[in-house]
């Protein structure tokens, strides 16, 4: 069993950034974070292998965000600059059995409760 929590999430003016972070209990494979605006659809925003020597972003955060992780520490992060009214949504961290990058919903078992983030024009 896998318990993420995340963390850092907040309210910023466009143009800011922010720095979420996901804490695991328990092994963890393959991780990713994903987000959900009101009446939309929860879409993957970057995910992470888990060496993180593979990483994958959706095209509308490419350049601004970066997903890293902390074996150690057994934590992920997800750096986001640049940040836009857009990117406005709750954030979850989600973690898979798989040690390769994951991009699909249902190829993650482990959610944590998510974090809002605001972004404001």
């Amino acid at each position: 069993q896998v318990h993420l929590v995340e963390s850092g999430g907040g309210l910023v003016q466009a143009g800011g950034s922010l720095r979420l972070s996901c804490a695991a209990s328990g092994r963890t494979y393959a991780m990713g974070w994903f987000r959900q605006a009101p009446g939309e659809e929860r879409e993957i925003v970057a995910a992470i292998s888990w060496s993180g020597g593979t990483t994958y972003y959706v095209d509308s955060v490419k350049g601004r965000f970066t997903i890293s992780r902390d074996n150690a520490k057994n934590t992920v992060y997800l750096q986001m600059n640049i940040l836009k009214p857009e990117d406005t949504a709750v954030y979850f961290c989600a973690a898979t059995t798989r040690v390769v990058v994951t991009t699909t919903l249902s190829g993650y078992a482990y959610w944590g409760q998510g974090t809002q983030v605001t972004v404001s024009s």
